[in-house]
């Protein structure tokens, strides 16, 4: 039973051990120029990412360059200082021999983010006048925060690397804002609101509208509500004056309205007719 209990706090205590191999905090507090790098991993609860992570390697800055965060918004500072843990063991010795040829691009805690842009999770790594830089891998960024010092390093788990300065990620405080939705403009080309000069708008009508039905005036055509006078009976038409139709009289609104009486062209109509009837009679005789 005793060898039992034995074993299982043996593989408890190793299960503990691998869970957390290290502690960062501890690790920085060999270097008091460290302590300010340490409050803002502690603050920004990157420490707690950085302990459960394994082969990885922090580029620690001294206080002087710290202060320079003073007035940065804490997401900023997060995800700069995400930018100076990379994720792959480097000690000064295997820098040495990975930088002799040519600069080499690693990535670093901001890239697992998601939340970088254009080459802002990874970082490059060279040789600058002789001396190991890093600089951020985005275009046209300078590599001039250079390797003071080794702090610590655990083979494989830890390596804690002093270096002269932040390094600068560029626009990285444009990948921190949240992105917002376009607001309407009021040039918005989508259903533009109706203006009172708007062509296509149907006009009002006017006074001096030409389709519009004039109004009756006192001097209108003759009223035929009232019969003419009758011309003088004995003026008689010509023999070959043409057959007239009797003029209608227009419909009249009023049903009430009494029809027109006969004009005195209808009679010498009728004289002629009887006449003509009368000539043809006597001849026939």
């Amino acid at each position: 039973m005793d060898r039992k209990a034995s074993s299982i706090i043996f593989l408890a205590f190793c299960l503990v051990a691998s869970a957390s191999a290290f502690d960062i905090l501890k690790l920085l507090q060999k270097d008091s120029e460290l302590s300010e790098f340490s409050k803002l991993l502690k603050e920004t609860k990157l420490a707690d990412q950085i302990n459960q992570r394994k082969s990885i390697t922090v580029l620690a800055v001294g206080n002087g360059g710290v202060s320079a965060l003073s007035n940065v918004s804490p997401d900023e500072v997060k995800m700069l200082l995400s930018a100076h843990v990379v994720l792959d063991y480097f000690d000064e010795q295997k820098l040495k021999g990975t930088v002799k040829k040519e600069p080499t691009t690693v990535t670093t805690m901001l890239q697992a983010t998601g939340k970088a842009q254009h080459q802002q999770g990874f970082i490059k790594v060279g040789l600058v006048k002789g001396e190991i830089a890093f600089g951020s891998a985005v275009k046209g960024a300078k590599m001039d925060s250079k390797l003071i010092k080794s702090v610590t390093s655990q083979p494989f788990d830890i390596s804690v690397l002093k270096v002269s300065s932040l390094i600068e990620i560029p626009d990285l405080g444009s990948a921190s804002a949240p992105k917002k939705a376009p607001s309407p403009s009021e040039d918005d080309d989508t259903a533009p609101a109706p203006s009172e000069d708007d062509d296509t708008a149907a006009p009002a009508p006017s006074e001096d509208d030409d389709t519009a039905a004039p109004a009756p005036s006192e001097d209108d055509e003759t009223d035929f509500s009232s019969p003419p006078e009758p011309e003088d009976s004995s003026t008689e038409a010509p023999e070959n004056a043409p057959e007239k139709s009797p003029q209608k009289a227009p419909e009249k609104e009023k049903p009430s309205a009494t029809a027109p009486a006969p004009s005195a062209a209808s009679h010498v109509e009728m004289a002629l007719g009887a006449g003509l009837v009368m000539g043809l009679a006597s001849l026939l005789a």
